[in-house]
Order: C-alpha cells, then structure tokens, then sequence
C-alpha cells in the first residue's frame, strides 16, 4: 500500500445498547456527518474475553479459544479466570493483517484484554502490585515501560478499586480515556483501541433500564467527549461498539450446589473452609454471567450430569457437542456440556452448602481465585452494608500503614440476590443488543457480526480487504 493509513480509534463501550445512545448524546452524533449505526451481531458466550477475542480476529471461538472469561485448565488441574496474555487468543489479529497490508502500521492498546505479549506498540492494563506479604496495590503495566510513569505522573495511579468491585465507577474509565488521549496526542499510533467498562457496573447493580442505567450513560458520555474532540482533531475515523447488552436478570441459579447434592461434585476442607477440588470431581460448572462450562470427567457421566442440569429452574439450554458446534464453541477448552441461562437468570459458582464454610475469598473482591464469575462483589454486603463498609474502613487503615488486610466485604446469597442485570445468552430484543456506530460512510451498512468487524475496521483505515494470512 502507498500513502498513510487513516487513523483510526476503536472504543469498546462495554454494555453500549440503542436503549443507552439516547442518554450519550456525544457519543451519538459521531454518525451525524456521513457516518453509519449497524446493529452488531455477537457470540455465544456473550462476554467481554470471548466477544474482543472475535472482533480482533474476525473468528469464532473455536478458532481463537477463548471460550469464556476463563476456563478449566485441563492441563494445570485449575479454574483460572481473567488471565492476561495474548498467547491464549488464536488467529490472525487485526494488527497483523494491518502490518501485512502496510508495514510498520502503529497501534496503542489501552485496556482491551490479552493485553501481555499483544504485538502491539504501546499497551496499557491494569496490574496491582501484588507484594509478598499478601497485600495488593492499584497499578498498571505498560509496555514500554517507560509509558508508566509518564501516565501515572500525568493522571495519578490507575484506580483499580474503581476498575471493579464495590467502588467500581466512572474514575476507572475517566483515566482509561484521558491515558488513551495521551498516547494519541504523543505518540499518534495509526490504530487506537480503547476499553471503556463503565456501563457495566450499574447496570448490573440496578438493571439496563431503569434511572441509574441512564445516569451512568450520561456520566460516560461527558468523560468520552474530550477523547472524541481529540480524535477528531487528528482527522481520525471514530468507531465505537459494543460487545453485548446487560438485560434485567434478578435469578441466580446454583449449577454447582446442584451438582454436589446429585453427589457429582466434590469438596475438600483446609481449616475448616470447603474447596472446590476438580481433580476427583466427576462434573463442575465455571460459572461465567448468563453461560456456564460443564466439565465432566467421564463421558458415562455425561446423561446423568445433563439430566441435573436441564431440571434446574433459570436454564434455558444445555448444549452437548452438536450444541457447541452451532454457535462455533466447539474447542477443547469449551466443558463437555454449555449451558445457558433463561433471559432473567444467571449462574453463581457458589459450591459450599452452609456459608460458615465458604472459603475466605467467596467474602473478597477476589477475581482469580473464585472458579468462577461473581457479580456480587459489586456491592457492600446487602445482608449488612454498614458493617461491610467498616470493615471496608478498616482494612484501607491498614492497608495505608503497610499492614496486611483483607477486604471482607462481598456478600454471598444475600450478594446474589442483589443483582438486576447480567449478559453471555444471545440478546432476544434488538434495543438490548450490541450496536457499532461510525464517523465515516466507508463500509456503512445497516447489520454487521462480530466476525465481520475486523474487516470493517481494515477497510475503514484505508487498508483494503482482508489481507490472507
């Protein structure tokens, strides 16, 4: 190719719906001078690892791998959720076929995920500094390193506790925004691709719908508005998408509690804490929003199992391999059943029977120890909220004194009881659904999959169709 590539900025606006533009203004009007809105196909599981995995390889998972946001690692014997290199993502990235259409071809990474090892040339994700005492402090990693500090002297250390967990908030996404504006107007990389959470934590707080769902689209809206203006000011193409919609869902449901009463699951106990053990379980579920993975060790297990599964109230499919096969989740990590929720149910990965042994880190904003996903940990415990927050209070105290802590403060049931929105089944109504809007008219059309994205996004930067790997 001759001549420069357009520039082009790709924001990820998790939870973006058609139901929330009508609260983001800004947001909205990148269409109004000759772009395009097209409603935006996504993949089963709809969540966040799986559907970026899609839209930057422009395959499904059982190409790329990411089957979820984490898995049963078969080979390690453990559940490992939120894992960071980009070795885990198979297939040909939109970087690489950039690089092969013209070489040399710059691109900033600011918190998508498989961020690690991404052959990119700036990143920027969020990384505590877990200290060998046990304590862990807000930070970020970057490459190249120096990028660090030149971020954090500029905005402050990275607000982990506003990235997630009770605190999460709009502070998170107000540094990731003004980090990319930074990298942008320093180091002016031919492809910015920008994550931006905030909508997620509301709206599963509350539900999609109702006065904080719109609140926090407002709020987002007035943070995305600087970084808008600024890659206007470059002569950038704008596109911004989502990777699902967060529907109203109020019915945890308990695959692995069912799994252990049918005698399928199996525990062991350390200090009077019960432990999910997989090694002599015959069947667990990773439990993962609106989709669960359902490893079952012997296939003679696999009716029995299947027959659990498909009773328990809140599930609406379970699918066996043909199953997996139709939404193109047929991968080795996949569990040998997938189940998926009913419209306002979602899966907990609650094992434990009586809650004086659940283990310590079920009470903890602890993302890679639970095997499986929590949204409970979005709230100070609902059973107790004041006293959550003093304890809340105290660890901080401690934490600030160089001590060791924990943050108890997760509830558990009563945490489950507390949610109004969750995602990962395939979305029923359109105004709930992912939808990609776009500053430029090149490539505009009315509907367009995730699989089709990464090609969109070649074609919007000047580089043509897809170049073969």
């Amino acid at each position: 190719m001759t001549g420069s590539p357009t520039p082009l900025v790709v924001l990820d606006v998790a939870g973006l719906t058609p139901r929330l533009l009508a609260h983001m203004p800004q947001l909205a009007a990148i269409t109004e001078t000759g772009g395009w809105r097209a409603e935006l196909g996504t993949v089963l599981p709809a969540v966040t690892c799986s559907a970026q995995a899609t839209l930057l390889t422009g395959t499904l998972p059982r190409e790329h791998g990411i089957v979820g946001n984490g898995w049963y690692f078969r080979g390690l014997g453990e559940v490992l959720l939120w894992r960071q290199h980009n070795a885990l993502m198979g297939g040909d990235k939109l970087w690489d076929a950039a690089r092969r259409a013209h070489p040399g071809y710059t691109v900033a990474n600011v918190c998508w995920w498989y961020a690690m090892g991404a052959q990119v040339d700036w990143t920027v994700t969020p990384r505590p500094v877990y200290h060998a005492d046990g304590r862990k402090d807000p930070d970020c990693y970057t490459d190249p390193p120096g990028l660090h500090d030149e971020l954090t002297t500029g905005l402050g250390t990275f607000p982990l506790f506003s990235y997630w967990g009770p605190g999460a908030g709009i502070a998170s996404s107000t540094w990731i925004c003004r980090a990319a504006q930074h990298i942008m107007e320093r180091c002016d990389p031919d492809l910015t691709l920008v994550y931006v959470p905030h909508l997620d934590y509301d709206l599963q707080r509350h539900g999609p719908s109702g006065s904080p769902a719109a609140a926090a689209a407002a709020r987002l809206d007035a943070v995305l508005s600087p970084l808008l203006d600024a890659a206007r000011a470059r002569g950038a193409t704008v596109v911004a998408l989502s990777e699902y919609g967060i529907t109203p869902a109020a019915r945890p449901v308990d695959i692995n509690r069912a799994l252990r009463s049918e005698g399928l699951l199996h525990v062991y106990t350390q200090a009077d804490m019960e432990y999910l053990d997989p090694w002599t379980s015959r069947a667990f579920a990773v439990a993962d929003h609106q989709v669960a993975h359902v490893y079952v060790a012997d296939p003679a297990d696999l009716a029995a199992v299947r027959k659990v599964c498909a009773a328990l109230p809140g599930v609406a499919e379970v699918l066996d391999g043909s199953g997996k096969a139709a939404y193109g989740l047929d991968h080795p990590r996949a569990g040998e059943l997938v189940l998926v929720a009913e419209t306002d149910a979602w899966f907990t990965y609650y094992y434990w029977l009586d809650d004086a042994q659940a283990p310590d880190f079920a009470r903890l904003v602890e993302i890679h120890r639970k095997p499986g996903y929590d949204p409970a940990e979005l709230f100070f415990d609902p059973a107790a909220p004041s006293a959550a927050r003093r304890r809340a209070a105290v660890a901080l105290a401690r934490k600030k004194l160089g001590m060791r802590y924990l943050m108890s403060v997760v509830g558990l049931d009563a945490g489950a009881a507390a949610v109004r929105g969750s995602h990962g089944r395939l979305p029923d109504d359109p105004d709930d659904s992912p939808v990609l809007l776009c500053s430029s008219p090149r490539a505009a059309r009315a509907q367009c999959a995730a699989t089709e994205v990464k090609g969109i996004l070649l074609q919007l930067a000047g580089l043509g169709p897809q170049v073969p790997a």
